[in-house]
C-alpha cells in the first residue's frame, strides 16, 4: 500500500475523526473505503456506457417511416 498526504481544513479533520470514532473505525479506513467505492462506481459506469455503445452498434432495430411533422408535434 502507498501512503498519501492530504491537506484538510483542521475543523473538517476534527469532525471526520469524530465520525470515524463514532463508527469504531479510523479516518484512514473511511477514506480508503470511500475511494474504493468511488472507483467501483466509476468502473461500473464505464462498463455500462461501453455496453450501451456496443448494443447501439450491434442493434438490428429498424426505424420506420416518419409519420409526423415537427409542427404537428408542437400543435397547441
Amino acid at each position: 500500500m502507498k501512503n498519501v498526504t492530504l491537506a484538510i481544513d483542521e475543523s473538517l479533520l476534527r469532525e471526520a475523526r469524530r465520525i470515524a470514532a463514532d463508527r469504531s473505525t479510523t479516518l484512514n479506513a473511511m477514506i480508503r473505503e470511500f475511494l474504493e467505492e468511488l472507483a467501483r462506481r466509476e468502473s461500473r459506469a464505464t462498463l455500462a456506457r461501453e455496453r450501451i455503445v456496443d448494443l447501439c452498434r450491434n442493434s438490428r432495430a429498424e426505424i420506420g417511416p416518419r409519420t409526423w411533422t415537427r409542427d404537428a408535434l408542437h400543435e397547441r
